[in-house]
């Protein structure tokens, strides 16, 4: 089977999770529906192509490993909603008009704790279940020439680099993180062990790890639970 080999090296990356009231954190490894946005905006697609990313989620499968190690890192908000600027009619990031309806939530200072990996190296493999649009060969070229720039997993987390590392033709997405090269990550922190992530079906792990890393794309809402299988890899040099 072919898949793409990405590098998800950032200063900060973020990969999701259930959110909270206050908080907004991040998963262990990046998602199925974070790597369909990414790929969404590679080739200049928007929330209105509803159909079109709920087809290209369900055909995807990705495994991931960790070249260096992240260091947590919470960034911490509060906003004064009581300010006139906050009051009545305000705008959402899309450009639409969202007018307050009041309640106590109106006047009081909320607080947000949004969550990101810092300084860690992610290498990810991926490939799509089937050759309908977009192919393996359409997303090859959207990573090289995006219509949009990148980021991974919200817009203040630009990459370092190009995403995309080559093509590979391997049995599963399990072996293709097994003989890719770990990366170069100079000063930054080796893993004592290569931890990775790869879909159940390409072997067991020292767990079995449900994640709620599925999009309901057409209501806007993360609903969805995938299985993947999580340990330890041995990569050839």
């Amino acid at each position: 089977m072919d898949c793409l080999l990405l590098r998800l090296d950032a200063p900060l990356m973020s990969f999701g999770g259930v959110l909270d009231e206050s908080g907004n954190p991040t998963e262990r490894f990046p998602g199925r529906s974070l790597l369909t946005g990414l790929l969404a905006n590679a080739l200049g697609w928007d929330h209105r192509d509803r159909e079109a990313l709920q087809r290209m989620q369900a055909r995807l499968r990705h495994a991931a490993r960790w070249d260096a190690e992240p260091e947590r890192l919470i960034d911490y908000h509060t906003v004064d909603f009581s300010q006139p600027m906050f009051q009545d009619t305000g705008w959402t990031t899309r450009g639409h008009r969202e007018d307050r309806k009041g309640g106590t939530a109106s006047d009081r200072t909320h607080q947000r704790y949004r969550h990101y990996w810092a300084g860690g190296v992610c290498t990810t493999a991926m490939m799509v279940l089937d050759e309908s649009s977009p192919s393996l060969e359409d997303l090859e070229r959207a990573l090289r020439e995006p219509t949009r720039p990148l980021f991974i997993g919200r817009k203040t987390c630009l990459p370092a680099g190009p995403l995309l590392l080559g093509r590979r033709v391997v049995d599963n997405l399990r072996q293709a993180l097994e003989r890719e090269p770990l990366a170069e990550i100079g000063p930054r922190k080796k893993p004592a062990r290569i931890e990775a992530m790869w879909p159940i079906e390409d072997g067991v792990g020292e767990q079995t790890l449900r994640r709620e890393d599925l999009r309901d794309w057409p209501n806007n809402l993360h609903r969805g639970v995938s299985e993947y299988a999580v340990g330890f890899l041995e990569i050839s040099t």
